[in-house]
């Protein structure tokens, strides 16, 4: 494990994202230990205090194990971490993890699928000015980064249609990973935010209370972006050496 000497002290975020980086490209692999506490303040360059704040912060992540009395084992973060990882993993090097992309995009459908079942069922009606006024800005959006930012907003108004916090939980923390990264999928995502049409029909469907139209509707809709990023995967394997 190459650590890297922290320049300023009492820097336990510096800390926690080094070793953070670690346990997910593999450099703590699990199963591992951690190096005593003392002889990561060595390394780093910092007390020990700062040190024991930034493992217990792993700790809650759920990417080690702490033993009262013993070492600190580094877990497997596929099997103990929680979403708050997506945002480290989709960018690797200042690039896009295609592998973790195109999980977002599959998880990205399948929740707003049973979004909009939910909401035609519970809050329908309701949220039609909401929705109506979502999709007309869709449609007037000319730029396709708006137009990512115009069905964000929509999706944003479903959910709330469906009253649901575990949802809503779901929703925010991929928005979290998605908004950082909405330049760098514009080609891919201007395939679904571009057909406003299918949006005005998904709202339609939402408003008018039909939750299996609208779980029909929304697969379709979200299932373009999928199908576009897997047309990019593919031609990007055809042009590489």
């Amino acid at each position: 494990m190459a650590l890297k000497r922290i320049a300023r002290r009492s820097v336990p975020d510096e800390i926690f994202d080094q070793l953070v980086d670690d346990v997910l490209t593999g450099e703590l692999a699990p199963g591992s230990t951690l190096p005593a506490e003392r002889q990561l303040a060595e390394a780093l360059g910092v007390s020990r205090p700062t040190v024991r704040e930034a493992v217990q912060r792993l700790a809650r992540a759920g990417l080690v194990e702490i033993r009262q009395g013993g070492s600190t084992t580094v877990r497997d973060p596929r099997r103990s971490g929680g979403l708050e990882l997506l945002p480290r993993l989709i960018l690797r090097g200042g690039r896009l993890d295609h592998s973790v992309v195109r999980s977002i995009l599959e998880t990205r459908a399948s929740l707003g699928r049973e979004v909009a079942g939910l909401a035609a069922r519970r809050d329908g009606p309701d949220a039609r000015a909401e929705l109506v006024t979502a999709v007309d800005t869709l449609a007037a959006a000319q730029d396709p980064l708006a137009r990512q930012h115009a069905a964000l907003a929509f999706w944003d108004h479903l959910v709330d249609a469906a009253d649901s916090i575990v949802y809503r939980l779901l929703f925010n923390q991929l928005r979290t990973v998605y908004e950082p990264a909405m330049a760098a999928l514009t080609a891919v995502m201007d395939t679904e935010v571009g057909q406003s049409d299918r949006y005005r029909a998904l709202a339609e469907a939402v408003t008018a209370g039909d939750a299996d139209s609208a779980r029909a509707t929304a697969e379709s809709l979200l299932s373009l972006a999928t199908a576009e990023f897997d047309t990019f995967l593919h031609r990007l394997e055809q042009t590489t050496p």
